[in-house]
């Protein structure tokens, strides 16, 4: 991919647009990546030439998103829940169909003036970050085992002043402290099968896999949070899972099966099974306490 001489901003949109067939938007967002301005500027100057550097840094990254790679990776940034999260990586993009878990959570969470709620594989912190914003009493726990993804997660909780979420490195239910009992416990995990062949499209091969997949039906990861989840929910405590379209059902019996109370599937914009929550087991019955 060549260009003759420098480009102006329209220019180069141009560029992008005709010749290798980018979105207008999302041409723009890496065109005011490499300028560092807002969008708005791209209107407001559409003559003003790009310098060498940033000629060549555009006309790699369009590259870079010819190949597939996700545009969230290649300006560093994403916005959820109108929050601008930092993203590399190293984490999962957050999807705007887990807004919903956020809902869900805040739906519960009305009628608690102050509550424990723990993110289990946190990622870049979207989650907790949504709902430390809005329910700013709420004492947050995040936690993930990897140590790069804690970091990314670390940096946007200080970029947007969050000061109630601790972070944690650990696995699932081992990052609770022994006692430790949480209003609601929330996670998107990993619930892709292994070999999946959506693997291989929509940017995910960019993704971090140990992020999408768990076990060869998807649900390696679920039935652990589900079975764990108990001892750490207080009486009235709450578990919520996000999970794949088509598993629902079985998402459900897991629920069933371990003893928990006013199990529910929650459907997206679209209609599609998206998470399912379920009230802590009654204790005559687990003796958890």
């Amino acid at each position: 991919m060549t260009a003759d001489g420098p480009l102006s901003i329209v220019a180069a949109l141009r560029l992008a647009g005709q010749t290798h067939r980018l979105p207008p938007l999302e041409a723009q967002a890496l065109l005011a990546h490499v300028l560092q301005c807002p969008r708005s500027h791209l209107y407001a100057w559409p003559e003003q030439h790009l310098s060498g550097d940033q000629q060549t840094d555009f006309l790699v990254l369009i590259e870079r998103r010819d190949r597939g790679e996700p545009l969230a990776y290649l300006t560093g940034y994403r916005e959820f829940w109108s929050l601008p999260l930092r993203v590399t990586p190293d984490t999962l993009i957050p999807r705007p169909e887990t807004e919903l878990l956020v809902e869900c959570a805040l739906e519960l969470l009305k009628q608690r003036e102050s509550a424990t709620v723990a993110d289990l594989g946190t990622g870049s912190g979207a989650i907790a970050a949504a709902i430390a914003c809005e329910h700013p009493q709420a004492r947050l726990i995040a936690t993930d085992i990897s140590a790069a993804a804690l970091a990314v997660a670390e940096s946007n909780f200080q970029t947007l002043q969050l000061h109630n979420i601790e972070l944690r490195r650990g696995s699932w239910m081992a990052s609770l402290k022994t006692g430790e009992r949480c209003d609601l416990i929330l996670s998107n995990p990993p619930y892709v099968a292994e070999g999946d062949p959506h693997l291989q499209r929509d940017g995910l091969p960019w993704e971090p896999v140990t992020a999408l997949t768990s076990g060869p039906d998807g649900l390696g990861d679920i039935r652990k949070l589900i079975a764990d989840a108990p001892p750490h929910l207080r009486p009235e405590g709450w578990l919520i899972i996000e999970h794949g379209l088509d598993q629902g059902s079985a998402v459900r019996q897991l629920f069933s099966q371990a003893g928990y109370r006013a199990i529910s599937t929650h459907q997206d914009l679209e209609l599609r099974d998206r998470l399912t929550k379920g009230k802590r087991p009654v204790d005559d019955v687990n003796n958890f306490d």
